[in-house]
């Protein structure tokens, strides 16, 4: 049996066996192969029956092996749309990497998460504007007591859909203005309102601190690297994460930390430190998507 072939036949057996817990969980977003063959290390997501397909080989030099998995993929999902995307490594640590416009398509969709609408793009950036393995994440965030949520490196806003949903007033801060206007969307999408903030965290931390202002629950999920332009200084999430998470629980009671830096390591020992990776990984993942922490101060 060829290589395209077992693919398509664990592409088919997972969405077969996955979608039955995606009908019951009221999701059509979600991973239908995550690297399950070590000689195919690829991902398929489904967007409501559109794939998208991650290539995470370090030195892709062979199109059509790619274009045959797509296609196997497509006729084994009998998906009409397949977008393909290539995962490269950050060796440039460029800012915001993930978050660049690689295209110009405008493939908007509107896709479903426990009854919340997300508005993604398909076509147009590395990444659709939805993380799908923090979907567990979300609920739990929402799920926390206290009537205010403060989502730093908001992104497109679906922490703050989710809680905004639960009854939470919630703030949501990012540096760029495309995704906080997404995040806009995403909560008229769902008939919500929420505060909206452009603008950097580490100096909306500092105003919000100096001006008495002060959250139940934060969420912080920043990127691994930066060098924004429109930042005076470069941020490393291993070097930079605990002087962040003070600035937090200065503001916060309830702090979800979380990164997708596979080899970082907590080096935060203020409060209570719990470790919910595993709680949080939904079982459409393999291995460790993202690292995830609950802290508390009181």
């Amino acid at each position: 049996m060829s290589l395209p072939e077992m693919f398509a036949n664990r592409v088919k057996k997972n969405a077969r066996h996955l979608g039955k817990w995606a009908k019951r969980e009221a999701v059509t977003c979600w991973r239908v192969y995550d690297k399950d063959i070590p000689e195919l290390p690829v991902t398929v997501d489904t967007y409501d029956g559109a794939l998208v397909i991650n290539d995470y080989r370090i030195d892709p030099t062979d199109q059509a092996w790619l274009d045959a998995l797509a296609e196997a993929a497509r006729t084994a999902l009998e998906a009409k749309d397949v977008f393909i995307k290539r995962r490269e490594r950050l060796t440039d640590r460029r800012e915001g990497h993930q978050y660049e416009r690689i295209a110009k398509e405008n493939e908007f969709r509107i896709v479903h998460e426990g009854g919340k609408k997300f508005r993604v793009n398909l076509g147009d950036y590395v990444d659709t504007g939805l993380f799908l393995d923090h979907r567990i994440t979300r609920a739990r965030v929402a799920a926390e007591p206290g009537t205010s949520l403060l989502n730093l490196f908001a992104y497109t806003g679906a922490f703050s859909v989710h809680a905004a949903a639960a009854g939470k007033a919630t703030t949501s801060v990012d540096l760029s203005n495309t995704y906080t206007d997404w995040a806009r969307t995403n909560l008229e999408l769902n008939n919500l309102q929420g505060e909206i903030v452009v603008g950097d965290v580490r100096e909306f931390l500092t105003a919000a601190r100096r001006g008495g202002r002060r959250w139940d629950v934060a969420i912080v999920d920043p990127p691994t690297f930066s060098n924004s332009k429109r930042m005076d200084y470069t941020w490393d999430i291993q070097r930079d994460h605990a002087i962040l998470l003070d600035d937090v629980a200065a503001v916060a009671d309830i702090i979800w930390f979380s990164t997708n830096r596979q080899r970082f390591k907590l080096e935060y020992d203020r409060g209570v430190v719990t470790d919910e990776t595993h709680a949080t990984t939904p079982p459409d993942f393999r291995g460790k998507p993202h690292r995830a922490y609950r802290i508390t101060h009181k």
